[in-house]
């Protein structure tokens, strides 16, 4: 897997380039802002992308603005997104029309390094990674939808199905069997009224719905 990261607080990004060259990761360029960035996807055209949100040089929204044009222009490069606080707003816009390949989390997430590593990898692969707290602020603000259908069980396994979780992944947080879980996943697609398709597309649908986005 080849990365480019980029991150300006040269601690953060040196200690994140130590981390994953120590798990075999290659990091093909690290950089401090969001031209950088840019200029460093179009040499090295890698696998998967890591970017703050704030970066110079307004440290507001650079590195999320350069993430979208990312995904305008190489929609299917791996986008992982670090912030230091749950800024819905960004989740929802980098999420608008697809969520495979994207991953949203805190930085203090990173402190976690097997966590963090599993959630990489995971979006590298066409996978979601969305942060707990991400969802769980998604969560409050939800109002009279169709979510509103689903039992508290059914929110729980749809919120792990948005950070990315598989059905083996969902029961084991959950502690309960792979059956269980299969079981609700259909109750979701049920009752969201999502479309007979693969699993895994119905998956991203169900995601897509959670998020108000699609």
């Amino acid at each position: 897997m080849r990365v480019v990261l980029a991150e300006d607080s040269v601690l953060l990004r040196e200690g994140l380039v130590w981390v994953l060259r120590s798990a075999g990761i290659e990091v093909v360029a690290a950089v401090a802002d969001a031209d950088g960035l840019l200029r460093a996807v179009d040499e090295h055209v890698p696998d998967l992308v890591v970017t703050d949100v704030r970066m110079p040089p307004s440290h507001t929204d650079e590195g999320l603005r350069a993430a979208l044009v990312l995904r305008r222009q190489r929609p299917n490069m791996s986008i992982l997104v670090l912030s230091q606080y749950v800024e819905e707003r960004y989740a929802t816009q980098l999420l608008s029309s697809t969520t495979s390949g994207i991953g949203y989390l805190l930085k203090d997430r990173v402190a976690d390094v097997p966590e963090f590593l599993d959630a990489l990898r995971r979006v590298a692969a066409g996978g979601t990674a969305l942060d707990p707290e991400v969802v769980a602020q998604l969560l409050l603000r939800r109002h009279s939808d169709p979510l509103d259908r689903l039992t508290r069980r059914e929110r729980e396994v749809l919120a792990l199905i948005a950070e990315g979780r598989s059905n083996t992944g969902i029961a084991e947080t959950l502690v309960i069997s792979e059956s269980a879980v299969g079981k609700h996943i259909n109750n979701i697609f049920a009752k969201l009224d999502l479309p007979g398709a693969e699993a895994d597309h119905r998956r991203v649908l169900a995601v897509l719905r959670f998020l108000k986005v699609g």
